[in-house]
């Protein structure tokens, strides 16, 4: 007899209405060592045991009362798994061509012919279950091969998926040099022309100052007044716009003195400024463009930089007008926006923070003892235009730096440099457009936000006439010196190199009447202001030097000033800071006129984008320098 130690765990279900024959199959399967038998003469039980005990093989007589064996195998064959293998051994007397046939396409595996057989018996018993053992191999292989796949598939994602935020990375990083490289290019590009703008800036500067004081002594009328009130307060926002530039690349160190102002003014200020572009040029072209004002009357002065504040109208002005080819309305409207509506607004645009976002560190507050910068509320301005708007991807990238719409015509840099004057002042930017109906900026000022101590600037009191030479390579610009410092008694000689300047010094010094003063430019041909302030303090030790640049920023990093100069001044130089420089040099108030501030670290204006965008938060606003009309200082002046 064929061993069936293999297979004899597997499960038979024998099904025959001859209780003889079942006993028989009985016996023969237990002496071959198969114990998982079930049986049955009621074929009526088939279904439920079959449910119920699984088996791999099925013996089935083909002819029984109330359900015959063809039946059965229908019955079986609803429930088969599709792909299945479950062999069925037909038991018949009956051998006939048709009835083999019949069996067969009702789903018969092999035939077992009565009166059995006991060796033909175990041998189609065992064959039949052979071939489902290896089916449940094959399936079982199968389902572990697809196992693996499904899991190698998954590792292929995840690496698919890290290559991909690998390479986004490197996107990332490849635009994060990219824009470095372009404020780069930026700033060297201002360091160069600083020179020559600033220059000419203080010639604008210079003799407007000077007609003014003429002016302020004849009987015109108050128009030649404010005209050249506004080249000036132009030319020094110029100044200030231009040296701003440098921040793109580089965080300025240097104070920035915030003054109470009027938000009211400023506005109205702009407006008048910027009426040429969108009044006189547009009707040139065809266009009709209106501006309307709605402001409060009852707002609280604001800490503030006004020369910022006026250029970041002007530059939205600017844009409102580009964004209206057809025409439309620009309207600035200012509030008073109570502390408990301020600080919800502010928490609500904390809590919409996109998560990692860099900046996105949570409360508004710095400590536990910090005041809430809104808790005495916020000034709100907003310009609103009715132009072209900006679709989604335009809103969240419009404020970076040389991001633009305009082609050619524009630079990308008016909105970021908005952007950076919200980030000084510590408010935050709310951008609402929709294309096609228009654009709406609205600018919260917290009113809680104090701007960083800065270093006292004592009065400049009347000092007495000083001995001063006035050193400059622009002829123009030492005129300028000399009717400024004439005006306050001062005798002035003057130099337009700086070796003919130290020859009047050891000139001077060898008379016994040295100068007690030296105004020099820091770039000059074949001897530099340093240059000069260390050879003349070798002669004489006393002499204070006070150094004009429009070369770069006082105080910050690529200021390289010599010891031997007393204070630094940045072109162009008004009367008053003249004034005021002169009476630091003399008293000897500090090495520089722009002490550096301590650094700070890095952080990020609140931007609320149509929802789209996370918050972000701003530092305190820092400390800049501005100056005023210089007061008229009545008597002749002196003949130099």
């Amino acid at each position: 007899m064929i061993p069936a130690a293999p297979l004899s765990g597997m499960k038979i279900l024998a099904v025959d209405d001859e209780p003889a024959n079942i006993s028989l199959l009985q016996y023969i399967l237990q002496a071959a060592g198969y114990d998982e038998v079930r049986t049955t003469t009621d074929p009526r039980r088939v279904l439920p045991l079959f449910r119920e005990f699984r088996p791999d093989l099925v013996l089935l007589d083909l002819m029984m009362p109330h359900v015959n064996g063809f039946e059965v195998m229908r019955l079986l064959e609803a429930e088969i798994t599709p792909g299945d293998c479950l062999p069925i051994l037909v038991l018949t007397a009956d051998v006939s061509a048709p009835t083999k046939h019949a069996a067969l396409e009702a789903g018969a595996s092999d035939f077992l012919t009565k009166p059995f057989d006991q060796i033909e018996v175990l041998l189609r018993i065992r064959h039949l279950l052979q071939i489902r053992a290896q089916h449940l191999q094959l399936t079982s292989h199968n389902d572990s091969l697809e196992d693996a796949v499904r899991a190698r598939t998954g590792e292929l994602r995840q690496t698919l998926g890290q290559l991909e935020e690998t390479v986004q990375q490197l996107r990332d990083t490849q635009q994060q040099v990219i824009q470095h490289e372009r404020m780069s290019a930026l700033g060297s590009m201002a360091a160069g022309l600083a020179h020559d703008f600033n220059n000419s800036l203080s010639l604008i500067l210079g003799y407007s100052e000077l007609l003014m004081s003429d002016l302020s002594d004849t009987p015109y009328g108050t128009h030649s007044d404010e005209f050249l009130g506004t080249v000036i307060t132009a030319a020094q926002d110029a100044a200030k716009m231009f040296n701003r530039l440098r921040g793109f690349y580089r965080q300025a160190d240097h104070e920035q003195e915030f003054r109470r102002v009027n938000i009211n003014q400023l506005t109205e200020q702009a407006v008048a400024l910027t009426r040429p572009r969108w009044h006189g040029q547009a009707l040139g072209q065809g266009v009709t463009i209106d501006v309307h004002t709605e402001l409060s009357g009852e707002l609280p002065p604001l800490l503030a930089d006004a020369a910022e504040l006026r250029e970041m109208l002007t530059n939205l002005i600017f844009n409102a007008v580009d964004a209206m080819a057809r025409g439309g309305t620009i309207t600035l409207r200012t509030r008073f926006e109570p502390a408990a509506q301020a600080i919800a607004a502010a928490e609500a645009a904390a809590r919409v923070r996109v998560a990692g976002e860099p900046g996105g560190e949570g409360d508004v507050r710095q400590g536990p003892d910090a005041r809430h910068p809104y808790e005495e509320g916020a000034i709100v301005l907003e310009v609103a235009d009715t132009g072209a708007g900006m679709d989604e991807e335009t809103c969240r990238r419009c404020l970076e730096p040389f991001f633009t719409t305009k082609g050619k015509q524009g630079t990308g840099l008016g909105l970021a440099m908005v952007y950076g004057t919200m980030q000084r002042h510590g408010g935050s930017i709310d951008l609402q457009s929709t294309p096609g109906v228009g654009t709406t900026f609205v600018f919260s000022f917290p009113l809680g936000a104090k701007p960083e101590p800065v270093a006292a600037v004592e009065a400049c009191g009347a000092q007495r006439p000083l001995r001063i030479l006035a050193v400059d390579d622009q002829e123009v610009l030492c005129e300028i010196l000399v009717e400024h410092l004439a005006e306050d008694w001062h005798t002035v000689e003057t130099a337009h190199d700086g070796r003919v300047a130290l020859e009047k010094f050891r000139a001077r010094a060898a008379a016994g009447e040295p100068f007690d003063l030296v105004i020099t430019d820091k770039a000059m041909p074949h001897m530099s202001g340093e240059q000069l302030a260390e050879a003349a303090k070798a002669l004489v030790p006393a002499t204070r030097v006070i150094l004009l640049t429009g070369m770069s920023i006082p105080g910050s990093e690529t200021e390289t000033a010599s010891a031997a100069v007393d204070l630094i001044l940045l072109k162009p130089v008004t009367h008053a800071t003249l004034r005021q420089a002169i009476s630091r040099a003399m008293t000897g108030y500090g090495p520089t006129a722009h002490k550096p501030a301590a650094k700070r670290e890095r952080s990020h204006l609140p931007v609320k984008i149509s929802g789209l965008a996370g918050l972000k938060r701003s530092p305190g606003p820092g400390p800049i320098r501005r100056s005023g009309r210089p007061p008229k200082v009545a008597g002749d002046r002196t003949p130099v």
